[in-house]
């Protein structure tokens, strides 16, 4: 039998969103020079080491990853790849991107498949082999580009959404097993970036100010911000602003008023929003309800 080739994405590659309306699967090799940089999605991702180590920054919390490990992040969650010199060069992995939608679609109504995702912000399984074994043959079967023994097959995407089905009821039984969690040793928790995680959401609505910060965790202004850069990779302001952006796809993905949105996320006022909203999204807020809308519409028609 030929050998089976699956969709393969660079190390250079640096893109963070999705081509596909539904699910994308990518195999990595080596240290990404992409994702260096905290980013988030509004689709979820879970990362599959196959081989050598890995480690990313999610939320507040540094995961460092080996064979066998499987890394869950969640919609709207800022992450990033955690550089270790020397230590990622042989890393190869898999990559999988899955929006609600789809998810959603695969549940079928009875059984939600998405739990496993939203239990946290962030999770590593690491699971006994038998058990690898079934999730690593069904993601792979998932990813393939083709099937040599089933060319030209009409029911390719029918195939494909099976066996995504068949690896998230497997997931959702295993992640329901806290046996199978990664211990403490395999993270490291960065209090830091957590009280400031904490309090920027606790005043989501207000101005809050860096000296407002710096006094939250007790440190200079100064130290304040190299700690924080050092530890995330990005500036507080940043960070702030990515929270504040975050919680306006939440408010606007539930329906919420666009008039009223910024102010419930802290923004100075409507231009500043737009002004925000536009440089990261590259689209207005009301284009972005739009697409919304166009998007539940497709997956409703599937």
């Amino acid at each position: 039998m030929a050998a089976i080739r699956t969709s393969f994405m660079s190390g250079e590659d640096e893109r963070q969103y999705m081509i596909r309306e539904d699910y994308e699967i990518y195999e990595k090799y080596g240290a990404p020079t992409g994702a260096t940089a905290l980013h988030y999605h509004d689709f979820y991702e879970i990362i599959y080491i196959l081989d050598g180590e890995f480690s990313s920054l999610v939320d507040n919390v540094t995961y460092f990853l080996k064979k066998g490990d499987f890394l869950l992040i969640g919609r709207n969650v800022l992450h990033k790849y955690h550089f270790i010199e020397g230590k990622h060069s042989r890393s190869r992995r898999i990559v999988l991107w899955i929006t609600r939608q789809m998810l959603d679609r695969l549940s079928g109504g009875e059984q939600d498949l998405s739990l496993c995702l939203e239990r946290g912000k962030g999770a590593v399984y690491h699971f006994p082999l038998h058990y690898e074994g079934i999730l690593h043959e069904l993601l792979v079967r998932a990813a393939m580009t083709d099937v040599p023994d089933m060319e030209g097959m009409k029911g390719k995407r029918l195939y494909d959404r099976a066996q995504l089905t068949l690896f998230f009821l497997y997931l959702n039984e295993l992640c329901e097993k806290d046996a199978f969690s990664s211990g403490e040793k395999t993270r490291v928790h960065h209090e830091l970036v957590e009280q400031v995680n904490d309090y920027i959401e606790a005043h989501m609505q207000e101005a809050v100010s860096l000296d407002e910060l710096a006094e939250q965790v007790h440190m200079s202004k100064y130290h304040f911000l190299r700690r924080f850069k050092e530890l995330t990779g990005t500036t507080v302001h940043v960070y702030l602003n990515n929270k504040r952006l975050i919680h306006a796809c939440e408010l606007l993905q539930n329906g919420e008023a666009v008039g009223e949105v910024w102010g419930r996320c802290g923004f100075a006022d409507y231009s500043s929003f737009l002004r925000n909203f536009r440089k990261e999204y590259g689209m207005a807020p009301t284009s972005y309800k739009t697409y919304l809308g166009k998007r539940g519409s497709s997956f409703s028609e599937i």
